[in-house]
């Protein structure tokens, strides 16, 4: 006997989306996302970056290798949802510690599978990314469109995802300190720069800028994270207040607040960036790099030329700014993730650019 439809999808134009429930119970209003990766759900289930969205995934099965306990890229997931064409209950890899539904249910992460994906994504595709309601399949249409109506997307999304207090991660042989501040960081970053003989100290997101000139850092990165970075203006003018005193590296989020510390411009993209196959241009080798993404917001380049930031990496898909570089404060960032490993090693040198900013640093301070 079929399974009969428990759970659905409602649109704010009125499209409904039913499927099948796995992972948490419970109603939510969400941003609804597209990511085209072909692996690494557990990496986008874990990632902070997807902080009160609804993620439809387009690849079409989804659970099939299962969960690994090493592959997290934070502690507690904080995703809305995750929706997928068919969900795979039964994985088979001898990594796996268990099932992304088990986990799902653990950290109140929503689910829908059976759902039409490939429909879904052209929706999102040529209408943009909007709020979506999560809801269970009785619910009148009617009603349904009164509380997407009526609900708010929140905006504090950074400060629920940031550590509380500093925490110092020491490296086996360390060369540099770097201070990161943690906007919803990612683990990866931070092994990273451990690989490469760099000690870190996180810091909160809020951490005043003499706080961490008194960690004397070699080098400071800025982190990526969920959301509008015009949402967290005190990080900006962090980040303004450290220019020029060492070696600053923006990754994602990171790269949007350290272009508005410049002055730069920040605009919201039809339906973002999500997926592990984005071509982009280095404009100073000219080589392509694939790429990793995870974001909703771009640099705008018209506003780039009364600052001090030159614009280093392209997108091929649409044209946006996928980095920015100021070369006297030996500041600089990139739109997409260097640590998600696309490649799977086109975008390595990111890190051994920064160390090659901190050993100059060092030499001259």
């Amino acid at each position: 006997m079929k399974r009969a439809f428990d759970r659905k999808i409602i649109l704010e134009d009125g499209q409904e989306y039913p499927g099948y429930s796995f992972g948490a119970d419970g109603e939510r209003v969400l941003e609804i996302v597209f990511n085209t990766s072909m692996a690494g759900y557990q990496e986008i289930l874990s990632d902070p970056s997807y902080t009160d969205q609804a993620v439809v995934m387009t690849y079409p099965l989804i659970g099939n290798y299962g969960m690994a306990d090493d592959d997290y890229e934070t502690e507690t997931p904080t995703i809305g949802a995750l929706i997928v064409r068919e969900y795979n209950d039964e994985p088979s890899n001898f990594r796996s510690a268990e099932t992304l539904a088990s986990v799902m249910e653990r950290y109140g992460t929503a689910g829908i599978c059976g759902v039409d994906t490939r429909k879904l994504t052209r929706s999102i595709r040529d209408f943009g990314s909007r709020k979506a309601l999560i809801t269970d399949v009785s619910m009148p249409l009617r009603e349904g469109l009164e509380r997407l109506r009526a609900a708010e997307l929140p905006t504090d999304a950074v400060s629920r995802v940031s550590c509380r207090s500093i925490q110092t991660f020491p490296a086996a042989h360390e060369r540099f300190r770097v201070a990161a501040i943690d906007c919803g960081m990612k683990r990866n970053i931070v092994r990273s720069l451990l690989e490469r003989g760099c000690g870190v100290t996180v810091v909160p997101w809020d951490t005043p800028a003499e706080t961490i000139g008194e960690l004397r850092p070699d080098g400071i990165l800025i982190s990526n994270g969920p959301g509008d970075p015009r949402d967290v203006p005190r990080t900006a003018e962090t980040v303004k207040k450290l220019l020029g005193s060492r070696p600053i590296f923006g990754i994602c989020l990171g790269h949007q607040i350290l272009s508005l510390a410049y002055g730069a411009r920040i605009y919201k993209l039809k339906f973002g960036h999500r997926g592990g196959n984005h071509p982009v241009l280095d404009t100073g080798t000219g080589k392509i790099r694939m790429t990793s993404q995870n974001h909703s917001y771009a640099v705008d380049a018209d506003s780039l030329a009364p600052t001090p930031l030159s614009a280093t990496h392209i997108n091929l898909l649409d044209g946006t700014v996928e980095g920015v570089m100021c070369e006297k404060d030996m500041a600089f960032s990139v739109q997409y993730h260097p640590e998600s490993a696309p490649g799977p090693q086109d975008n390595a040198y990111l890190f051994d650019r920064f160390i090659g900013m901190m050993e100059v640093f060092r030499g001259h301070a």
